[in-house]
C-alpha cells in the first residue's frame, strides 16, 4: 500500500483529511473487479468511462495505474452491490422518461401506455430526488400527474398562446415535455424522453 494522500495528492498534513486508498491500483486489481463484477474488458470500459484498449492495456502491462480510476476500483472492491445499483434495466416497449437533476439521473421510468403500466428505477436515495418521492411503485394515473406537474397547467390562462409558441395543436404534456425538457423556472429538474 502506498502513502496516505489527501484529495490533492500532497502528503497529509496533521489537519489534512485521510483515506486509507493506495495511491495506485495494478491490472491484477482490474481483473479481480471486472471477475467480482461480471464484467468483459468491453462493459468494463463503459462503466468507467474509457475504452477497452484502456483496460486490456491496464490488464497486460505491469505499471502501476493511477488517477480517478483508483478510488473507483477500491471503492467497488470493498462494495460490489454499488455496480448492481448503478445498472439501468433492458428498456422494454414503450416510453422511456430519464429524469434528472443537473446531470445526476435520479430516476428512469418506464411506461407502456396501451397496458398503462408504469415501472420506476430510482438512483438517488433521497427521496426529494426521486421521480415519485418515497413511492417506488406509482401507477398510471400517479405518473400522469407527474408528467402533467413538469408542465404548464391544462388550466392555463392563454393556454392556447402557449401552445401556439410550442408549436403544439393541443395540450399533450408528453409533447410539451418533448419540446421543453419538462424544465420549469427556477428548477434544476428535467426529463429526458426515449422512445
Amino acid at each position: 500500500m502506498g502513502r496516505i494522500k489527501n484529495n490533492t495528492g500532497k502528503d497529509n498534513n496533521i489537519n489534512d483529511k485521510k483515506y486509507v486508498l493506495n495511491d495506485y491500483i495494478t491490472g491484477d486489481d482490474i481483473k479481480r473487479l471486472r471477475r467480482l463484477l461480471d464484467m468483459t474488458q468491453k462493459e468494463f470500459a463503459a462503466f468507467v468511462h474509457s475504452s477497452k484498449r484502456t483496460v486490456e492495456n491496464w490488464e497486460s502491462k505491469g505499471e502501476h495505474i493511477t488517477g480517478p480510476v483508483v478510488p473507483l476500483v477500491e471503492i467497488l472492491l470493498r462494495r460490489p452491490e454499488l455496480a448492481e445499483k448503478l445498472e439501468v434495466p433492458e428498456k422494454g416497449r414503450g416510453l422511456r422518461l430519464w429524469y434528472m437533476y443537473e446531470s445526476t439521473v435520479c430516476s428512469v421510468i418506464d411506461v407502456d401506455e396501451l397496458k398503462r403500466k408504469v415501472k420506476v428505477y430510482n438512483y438517488i436515495d433521497n427521496p426529494l430526488y426521486r421521480a415519485f418521492g418515497v413511492d417506488t411503485e406509482p401507477d398510471f394515473e400517479e405518473y400522469e400527474e407527474f408528467i402533467e406537474s413538469r408542465c404548464f397547467p391544462r388550466t392555463r390562462d392563454k393556454m392556447k398562446l402557449e401552445l401556439k409558441k410550442l408549436d403544439l395543436p393541443f395540450y399533450d404534456p408528453i409533447m410539451i415535455i418533448e419540446k421543453t425538457e419538462g424544465r420549469m423556472a427556477e428548477d434544476r429538474f428535467w426529463i429526458r424522453l426515449e422512445r
